[in-house]
C-alpha cells in the first residue's frame, strides 16, 4: 500500500492534466511546468498522440506520469492493459471501480507481476468513483440508485480498498466520508478543482485548491486553468499559492 505520509511536498500534490492532442503544446507545457510541478496527467487525447513513448520521454524530463485512461472492461482485458502500462513506466494508473472487485483485483495482481519482472516500483493504482461532472440530480437520473451520490462514492471507495488498490479518484466534496470509511493511508486524488479566478466549465462537484487540501486530498488534478492560461507556469504557481493557504 502506498503510504499517505510519503506525499509531503506541496508541489508533489499538484497534478497537471495535459489534456490536448497537440504534441508541440505537450512538449512546451511539460518543459515549462517541470520547474514547479513534477506530476502530469496523460488522458486519451495526449496518449493518442504520444503513445507509450510518453513514459520514457516525460520521465527523462523529470515528470511522474498519471495515466488517466479509466480502464473498464472484463478482468482479463484490464489486467493485461494495466500490466502493460506498468511495464512501460506509468507511475499512476486508474480504472473504473464500477468494473467490480474481480476486475480490480486482477489488475492489481498484474501490476504487481509486471513491476516485479521489470524490477521497477509498482504504480499507484486508483479506482474511479463518480465523475465530477455529475451532480446528485444527474446521478439519480442516470443510475436510479437507491443510494445517494455520496453514499455510492463511499461504497465504491470501500470496494476499491477491498480489491487492494491504493486509493480512489473522487470529488473533493466526498473526501471526508471516504477518509472516515477507508482510513488515513488510503489515497484520494481529486479532480473538480477550480482556483478562485477560474471558470467552472463542465464540472459540478468542485472546490478550490485550498479547500481540497483542507479536506484532506492527497493529490489534486488541474487542467484547463493551467494549460489554457496565457502563462501556464504563472497559473501553476498561483494554484500552489492557493494550496499554501490551506
Amino acid at each position: 500500500m502506498v503510504q499517505k505520509e510519503k506525499v509531503k511536498k506541496l508541489k508533489d500534490k499538484l497534478i497537471v492534466a495535459l489534456d490536448t492532442d497537440d504534441g508541440e503544446d505537450i512538449d512546451w507545457l511539460s518543459g515549462t511546468l517541470i520547474e514547479v510541478v513534477p506530476w502530469v496527467k496523460i488522458g486519451f487525447q495526449a496518449f493518442s498522440t504520444l503513445g507509450i513513448e510518453a513514459f520514457p520521454w516525460l520521465s527523462a524530463r523529470g515528470h511522474k506520469v498519471f495515466l488517466d485512461l479509466k480502464f473498464h472492461d472484463i478482468p482479463n482485458t484490464v489486467a493485461r492493459d494495466v500490466g502493460m502500462m506498468t511495464k512501460h513506466g506509468a507511475n499512476m494508473i486508474n480504472m473504473h471501480a464500477a468494473g467490480g472487485l474481480e476486475m480490480m483485483q486482477t489488475a492489481r495482481n498484474s501490476a504487481d507481476d509486471a513491476a516485479y519482472k521489470a524490477d521497477i516500483p509498482r504504480p499507484i493504482l486508483l479506482g474511479v468513483t463518480i465523475l465530477t461532472s455529475m451532480d446528485e440530480t444527474g446521478f439519480q437520473q442516470n443510475f436510479g440508485s437507491e443510494r445517494q451520490l455520496a453514499e455510492q462514492v463511499v461504497y465504491l471507495a470501500q470496494l476499491t480498498q477491498a480489491a487492494g488498490l491504493d486509493g480512489v479518484v473522487a470529488s473533493p466534496l466526498e473526501i471526508e466520508p471516504i477518509r472516515k470509511a477507508c482510513g488515513d493511508n488510503f489515497l484520494i486524488v481529486t479532480p473538480g478543482i477550480r482556483p478562485k479566478w477560474a471558470e467552472t466549465g463542465d464540472q459540478r462537484r468542485i472546490t478550490t485548491p485550498a479547500e481540497a487540501i483542507n479536506r484532506g486530498a492527497d493529490y489534486i488534478v488541474v487542467g484547463r486553468p493551467i494549460i489554457e492560461a496565457e502563462d501556464p507556469l504563472e497559473a501553476a504557481e498561483m494554484i500552489l499559492d492557493e494550496m499554501r493557504e490551506a
